[in-house]
């Protein structure tokens, strides 16, 4: 099947804690499969740690989109990207509603699954908040240094208060966007409703499991014991500088053109700009793009020829041989890429 652009169905599925009601209002659907649908996989070549067969995404005529890349993953992900990471997009994308507190969890890193899961990728993540309810803050790393020892207590006690409360809360408003570096220990609060990029892995590593249909003891620790799997925990405290590495507020987002939406330190794992269009926007460049429009309505036009009108909700894949491409009409949308290639001697 030859790569083009598409819009890419609903994916919304089914979780271990509640939500899903403003992924259902942005993105369609009834919303009549329970309260417990607090996720959408987007452009997904990923399934989750609970049920290999759920997670992928489809194509609108049914084809796996993880099968169409990796029958022409030249065409979709371009040759330098495929030299540098192979037939992975590097990237998954979600909408993230949190209908209850997240637990309080971490994900391992690159280093830590190569030697004890034998896979290539972590999970470090990025949010960018889309919705937030009053009083609603994110929870990111310790407030101080734990030992071990501490942390290990309240996981086998079920402290799920003094695991809450060990956290470093911060509050967030629309169109701030949050690095989330693999080890780090975090939360979010219920009201929180977010985009979220990700290294394409479903590891977490979970502390506690207040008000989850989850056995933490039995599906808490990536099956390694959590003797092994607190070995990934961060223990530092964070503080003020580290903070400033981690948030981009929205004030300093308000510039023209495409607009990087993540810190710095999110480019080794994955990039998001957002991409305005006023009559026309910017020129995006060739590339491997999940492009979901978050006001107004408009068309995407491809250097290739592609034209595919879309308006609010409505999420675009773009492969590679699409070539450079740009918004027409009269909106905005986030639109989230994997990392450079390593290696650019064959890029366009």
């Amino acid at each position: 099947m030859k790569a083009r652009t598409h819009l890419l169905p609903v994916n919304q599925v089914e979780h271990s804690y509640r939500g899903g009601d403003r992924i259902t209002a942005l993105r369609g659907g009834s919303g009549a499969d329970g309260p417990r649908r607090p996720e959408e996989w987007i452009a997904s070549m990923t399934t989750m740690t609970s049920d290999p067969a759920r997670g992928l995404s489809r194509l609108p005529e049914g084809t796996l989109l993880r099968d169409a890349v990796m029958a022409d993953p030249q065409s979709w992900l371009g040759p330098a990207h495929v030299d540098s990471y192979g037939a992975s997009t590097e990237l998954l994308v979600k909408l993230l509603d949190a209908g209850q507190r997240l637990p309080v969890h971490l994900h391992p890193d690159r280093a830590f699954s190569r030697k004890h899961l034998g896979i290539p990728h972590g999970k470090t993540e990025a949010w960018i908040v889309l919705d937030v309810d009053e009083g609603a803050r994110v929870r990111l790393g310790f407030a101080e240094s734990m030992r071990l020892s501490q942390v290990r207590a309240m996981v086998d006690a079920g402290d799920s208060d003094g695991l809450v409360g060990s956290l470093r809360a911060h509050t967030v408003r629309p169109g701030d966007a949050v690095l989330v570096p693999a080890g780090l220990p975090h939360s979010i609060d219920a009201g929180v409703f977010v985009l979220e990029l990700q290294e394409p892995t479903d590891l977490s590593i979970m502390l506690e499991a207040e008000g989850l249909t989850l056995d933490l003891r039995r599906d808490g620790h990536l099956g390694l014991g959590f003797d092994i799997a607190l070995g990934a925990l961060h223990l530092g405290a964070l503080n003020e500088s580290d903070l400033d590495g981690l948030l981009l507020p929205r004030e300093r987002l308000d510039t023209a053109g495409i607009v990087g939406l993540l810190p710095v330190a999110a480019e080794p794992y994955f990039r998001a700009h957002r991409l305005r269009a006023v009559g026309t926007s910017p020129v995006v460049a060739a590339g491997f793009a999940v492009a979901l429009v978050t006001t107004g309505s408009g068309r995407l036009v491809t250097e290739s020829g592609e034209s595919l009108d879309l308006s609010r909700g409505e999420v675009a894949v773009v492969p590679f041989l699409a070539g450079e491409w740009q918004l027409e009409g009269m909106a905005e949308a986030i639109v989230c890429r994997p990392p450079l290639p390593q290696h650019m001697g064959t890029a366009r």
